[in-house]
């Protein structure tokens, strides 16, 4: 499985050259440092998905002497693990050129990967390719701009939902909010790998 994983990297030598100027570009730009995180963290799993989805690649796969679990687990583990590598480039990146973030930045960021990481991982098994990058891409436009509004909106409608969580203490919210993403993380990890055994390739 670690193989499968060394690929992604192998596979995506070309566009990892873009990855430093790429981020170096948000950091510039001033762009908020949980949105910076977020995107370098976004930039490996989901290029390796885009790419597998114009060549194929899961007929490949399905020829190697890799089970059907190993390969979505290789998925879901990869992901972490370049999500880790990223923010530690980006954590990098920013000591470098003097700019200031903070951990709370790269929870944010990290609960983020994983919550649209969670939604958007199996629809790679569920939609046909061709269409997937595209939905995936709008998805994380949407999210990036529209998220933190409608999350102020519902704030302010469910003031009493809002009190009762504002009233917790920050280890509580932090606790319970990894445990609730790491779940979805693992009930999306379960239904891909639900979806992938019953694909005919």
């Amino acid at each position: 499985m670690f193989h499968l994983i060394k690929r992604d990297v192998i596979l995506q030598k070309k566009q990892l050259l873009i990855f430093i100027p790429f981020i170096l570009f948000f950091i510039f730009m001033d762009v908020h440092p949980v949105l910076t995180f977020l995107v370098a963290s976004v930039f490996i799993p989901f290029n390796t998905y885009a790419y597998d989805e114009k060549a194929e690649t899961n007929i490949l796969l399905n020829s190697l002497p890799y089970t059907r679990n190993e390969i979505i687990a290789s998925r879901y583990l990869g992901a972490v693990f370049y999500m880790v590598i990223a923010m530690g480039l980006t954590s990098a990146a920013f000591f470098s050129f003097g700019k200031l973030f903070s951990i709370t930045d790269i929870a944010l960021s990290s609960g983020l990967f994983l919550l649209f990481a969670a939604c958007t991982f199996p629809l790679f098994y569920i939609l046909k390719p061709g269409y997937i990058t595209t939905v995936v891409l709008i998805g994380f436009i949407l999210l990036s701009a529209m998220g933190p509004p409608v999350v102020f909106y519902l704030a302010e409608q469910f003031s009493g939902i809002t009190d009762f969580i504002m009233n917790l203490s920050i280890p509580i919210i932090y606790t319970g909010s990894t445990v609730l993403i790491m779940l979805l993380y693992l009930l999306s990890w379960g239904l891909s790998t639900a979806i992938y055994q019953r694909k005919v390739f």
